[in-house]
């Protein structure tokens, strides 16, 4: 059986996580994986053991979802910003029998500070996640993904536009 293993990309606060829980809703048979929480830790460490331990965290839960006969749809999301990160998780992963869906969620600049500063005022976000995160909205636009703006989308509508790729 072909499967369907969406890789979602795209920059902090552009509403990744939201749109594939909404996605996996959407979907027959759906599982779905946030590569934050195979990095969930306090206090937050990066060097290079630590992005190769997610990476293989990542690689190993995705090729299990993949060898489940029970999936048809695999759905990941994380931080890819750069194309190297997301050719070296399709390298390490069983994907010959899926039909590998690259795409980036991008969004107006002025868009995102709202959504980080919305999440900042709440606590769910701390205050250097706005520069970080705006610095790298172009990078999205050198992968070799497709991209979907969701600046005027709502989280229903953009699952909408990524299941229909």
């Amino acid at each position: 059986m072909m499967k369907n293993l969406y890789l979602i990309s795209g920059t902090m606060g552009v509403g990744k996580t939201r749109a594939c829980q909404s996605l996996k809703k959407k979907l027959k048979n759906a599982v779905f994986l946030d590569g934050d929480w195979c990095w969930d830790a306090d206090p937050f460490h990066v060097n290079d053991e630590t992005k190769q331990m997610v990476v293989d965290n990542i690689c190993h839960l995705l090729n299990n979802f993949i060898h489940c006969s029970v999936y048809e749809n695999v759905i990941f999301c994380w931080v890819m910003h750069e194309q190297s990160i997301i050719d070296n998780i399709v390298s390490r992963l069983d994907s010959a029998n899926c039909d590998v869906k690259s795409i980036s969620l991008i969004c107006r600049s002025d868009i995102l500070a709202k959504r980080l500063e919305r999440d900042i005022k709440v606590g769910i976000r701390q205050k250097d996640i706005l520069v970080r995160s705006i610095e790298r909205l172009p990078l999205y636009d050198l992968l070799n993904t497709q991209k979907i703006d969701v600046s005027d989308l709502s989280i229903e509508e953009t699952a909408e536009a990524i299941a229909a790729l």
